[in-house]
């Protein structure tokens, strides 16, 4: 298909008018975006993100049924669960979909300099653009909690699959760990951004202009983030639609304790102080509490209080 074209970056009155529209406000965050969220996520398509998404997928929903013949990732953005997913061995054949057309302009880009096989549609979650009993497996990373009506977009999921055919959504905020994530996200971006006007760290602060951005971006994120979730509401929310074999599982503790002040941190000070050496120490400090999250800290403590959750379930057969 041919690339969307992708929306131009939002003026203030439509940042304004996106929040009394969820999904107008999804497309202009997401497309305003689209050209850096690889980088601000530090999204790659190499081992390390490969092993992240392969990982991930198999927590919850195990080796069982790989590879798939023809997966779908909902709300693909960049592409980095699907992509990841195909470059890991779990899918053959690719189709991404997401609301905003400067997300599956990037996704399908990225996809074709991997060589994969991908195709793409701008989709809204709740009403699918694709025949009933049409893909093997359905995926989703961040996707959730951006949906108006996430049991109808279940229901959407469940009737685009093949009967048997699997769903698997990752990375969305438990209600816990939404909190204290932003709260410390919030503090890290206050603290930088106000060090940094000291003269002798006038070089760590980036252009007041950029910081402009940032924070009318980070507004329209507080619009598009809906929906946080408790593990068992979003359980009974898939059962609810029809699904079956549903399980939800959650992670990241103290990575995500880390985590986040470093991600805010590197968003809010120029990228070129950010040297491969500390690249290294954020990813392998992130390796370590991730391990001591699973090994330990997910044995002892109630699973709400992790940041993210993770959850399967499967169609019914015919």
């Amino acid at each position: 298909m041919t690339d969307p074209a992708p929306h131009p970056h939002a003026t203030a009155d439509e940042v304004k008018a996106a929040y009394d529209d969820p999904k107008l406000a999804n497309v202009l965050y997401h497309d305003w975006e689209a050209g850096t969220y690889d980088e601000k996520w530090s999204i790659s398509y190499d081992e390390r993100c490969i092993s992240y998404a392969s990982d991930v997928f198999t927590a919850v929903a195990g080796e069982d049924g790989q590879p798939y013949s023809h997966a779908m990732e909902l709300g693909s953005g960049t592409g980095f669960f699907l992509l990841n997913l195909m470059q890991g061995g779990v899918a053959k054949k690719g189709s991404v979909t997401d609301l905003s057309p400067g997300m599956v302009q990037v996704a399908l880009r990225n996809a074709e300099n991997l060589g994969l096989d991908v195709d793409g549609r701008v989709a809204d979650a709740e009403r699918i653009p694709y025949e009933d009993n049409t893909f093997d497996l359905v995926v989703g990373h961040a996707v959730l909690h951006h949906i108006p009506d996430v049991r109808q977009a279940f229901g959407e999921v469940l009737r685009v699959l093949k009967p048997g055919g699997r769903f698997v959504f990752a990375g969305e905020p438990t209600k816990v760990g939404d909190r204290y994530a932003r709260r410390l996200g919030q503090l890290t971006w206050y603290l930088t951004t106000n060090v940094t006007k000291l003269p002798v760290l006038s070089g760590w602060r980036r252009p007041q202009s950029e910081l402009d951005e940032s924070s009318r971006a980070a507004a329209l994120e507080a619009v598009v983030d809906i929906h946080t979730f408790d593990p068992s509401e979003l359980e009974a929310m898939a059962r609810g639609a029809g699904a079956q074999d549903v399980r939800a599982v959650t992670e990241e503790f103290s990575a995500a304790l880390a985590g986040w002040p470093i991600r805010t941190f590197e968003a809010a000070v120029p990228q070129e102080k950010l040297t491969v050496r500390w690249r290294l120490f954020a990813y392998r400090l992130w390796l370590r509490l991730s391990a001591l999250d699973k090994l330990v800290l997910a044995k002892v403590l109630p699973r709400e209080l992790f940041y993210n959750v993770m959850i399967t379930g499967t169609k019914r057969p015919s």
